[in-house]
């Protein structure tokens, strides 16, 4: 199982590699494409590499966006291992709308038990952590090199701490579509009053970890890396992350780490 310490050290490199990423951001930058035209820059690979780096020293398995080659047959028996992806929302990072995040998962018989999203332009750092809680911390440079979980926790907010007074529904800001609209309309029929909320990346499931969104519908392809760290986080806030019409939880570790649609509610 994960101790705190080991703990703090993802914490730290998901911090550094937000450092990372902000000095490319700051520039200029070249854009390539993957097979599946999304994109990846040299951000995606200087914050793989800083992660990778420093889990490697904790002696977990590591499943990574930009390191996925992993086969099956190797990675099922698996019990427990870090799920990362080293920039999410790499679409609103070329676009420069600040809403991309560092996202690190430790997974336990698949399912994310702790979790880490950093938003490096915000320097808000989410984090959740069996038996304690999640957390929201801003201002994290300052603590980088001393950190430790009871530092964070003292700068920090435990969450859920928003509550909003009308009932909104938070969704994709770059992956947008007919089937997402249509449950948003389904749901202002019901609701009456239902305001919208778009924003990039796993900050969705951070809406819903603060309190200040009731639903986050996904309705569209996106693949484990992008959910687990997101997912441990919202339930550790008090929030369920379910398989589309069901009452089955995102399961992961799947031969294909495509996931299905699925959708964030508070309990």
């Amino acid at each position: 199982m994960l101790d705190t310490a080991q703990f703090e050290l993802a914490c730290k490199a998901a911090l550094r590699a937000g450092e990372s990423i902000m000095k490319v951001y700051a520039g200029a930058f070249d854009v390539e494409y993957k097979e599946d035209q999304s994109p990846l820059t040299i951000a995606d690979k200087q914050s793989h590499a800083i992660i990778h780096e420093e889990l490697l020293k904790l002696g977990f398995p590591i499943l990574s966006e930009e390191g996925a080659s992993i086969l099956y047959h190797e990675r099922k028996i698996w019990n427990e291992y870090w799920l990362v992806d080293p920039l999410d929302g790499t679409k609103e990072f070329v676009k420069r709308n600040g809403d991309f995040t560092v996202n690190i998962a430790f997974m336990q018989s698949n399912h994310p038990v702790a979790g880490i999203i950093y938003a490096p332009v915000k320097d808000i750092l989410y984090f959740a952590f069996p038996g304690i809680g999640a957390f929201r911390c801003s201002g994290n440079k300052e603590l980088l090199e001393h950190l430790t979980l009871d530092s964070l926790i003292n700068h920090s907010e435990k969450l859920p701490s928003d509550h909003t007074s009308e009932f909104v529904i938070v969704a994709s800001k770059s992956h947008q579509n007919a089937d997402t609209e249509a449950f948003i309309q389904e749901v202002t029929e019901a609701k009456g009053n239902v305001q919208y909320l778009q924003v990039g990346s796993s900050l969705k499931f951070c809406a819903m970890a603060e309190g200040s969104a009731d639903l986050y519908p996904r309705l569209g392809p996106t693949m484990e890396w992008d959910t687990a760290a997101g997912h441990a986080i919202a339930e550790l806030a008090g929030c369920q992350v379910r398989k589309w019409g069901s009452e089955s939880s995102l399961e992961y570790n799947k031969e294909d780490l495509l996931n299905p649609w699925f959708l964030v509610s508070r309990k």
